[in-house]
């Protein structure tokens, strides 16, 4: 079973206590998978807009070949559309192929959900969106006896840039590609994904955070709030990040709900992208 570890986590943690707290980890990213582990409804009228099946960016059915026809992807089918590229659309998808335009986008509607938190600073906000859907997630959660604390909300370019520079100058860029998203490649950055603790610390960012009750509960109940575990196990060849049982990405309750029902594990998979492994 191939569970990943970012490099340099704990290196990171001194740092992390101080500031912003969880601020400064570094986006989602893939390392060598013989490591322990490390390392994204209705719109609001500010987050996430309905865009026309035109854009350019937005689903649309992949094209038949003469040998065989290729079936449309799954999200074809939905009632409703939206952009693949806006990062104010609740389906923007943001990887290793596919980096946010702006690069130095920020949401304009952060806001500090009601919920149990890790974090302070910046980490500890979402767009409003994506908070509202958390505090429900959390909610219900709590109401099954399971504890969930937001351990890494929003990233800024900044921070993002910050973090990957530093594992720059320490490994070269080659180490760091595999140790921190480059900027503007984070999901962090959108305000649409979060990473969740259990609330005391326990297997923080480790393989072992799969087997706790905060993993295993959204595992089987985050679709139900609009979530997905967007980096799900033995799928890094296409999503370009290994396990990370924590990092939960808000799409909308049907779309997470669809994802589900027909098994679909990745973004990729589910918008008919192609993977995304490493960097162009």
């Amino acid at each position: 079973m191939c569970i990943d570890c970012r490099p340099g986590r704990r290196a990171f943690a001194t740092l992390l206590a101080a500031g912003a707290g969880m601020a400064v980890l570094a986006a989602c990213a893939p390392s060598e998978p013989s490591g322990s582990v490390s390392a994204g409804h209705t719109p609001s009228p500010t987050t996430g807009t309905t865009l026309p099946t035109t854009d350019p960016a937005s689903v649309s059915p992949s094209p038949a070949s003469p040998e065989s026809s290729v079936a449309a992807p799954p999200s074809s089918a939905m009632s409703a559309q939206h952009s693949l590229s806006d990062p104010t659309s609740p389906w923007v998808l943001v990887n290793k192929h596919r980096p946010l335009e702006p690069p130095q986008f920020a949401p304009a509607d952060l806001v500090q959900p009601g919920i149990r938190l890790a974090v302070g600073g910046e980490a500890a906000l979402l767009n409003s969106t994506t908070a509202a859907a958390a505090e429900k997630l959390f909610a219900a959660a709590a109401a099954e006896g399971v504890i969930m604390a937001l351990a890494s909300g929003y990233r800024s370019y900044s921070t993002q840039a910050a973090t990957y520079n530093g594992y720059v100058g320490s490994m070269g860029q080659a180490g760091a590609d595999h140790a921190s998203a480059r900027p503007g490649h984070s999901e962090h950055q959108t305000g649409w994904s979060f990473d969740i603790s259990d609330g005391g610390g326990a297997c923080s960012f480790q393989p072992c955070f799969a087997g706790q009750p905060a993993a295993t509960w959204a595992a089987g109940n985050a679709h139900k709030y609009g979530f997905v575990v967007r980096y799900p196990l033995q799928f890094h060849e296409i999503t370009g990040y290994y396990y990370e049982s924590w990092h939960l990405r808000y799409i909308g309750v049907e779309a997470a709900t669809d994802m589900v029902q027909r098994g679909i594990s990745t973004l990729e998979e589910y918008f008919g992208l192609e993977a995304a492994p490493d960097y162009l």
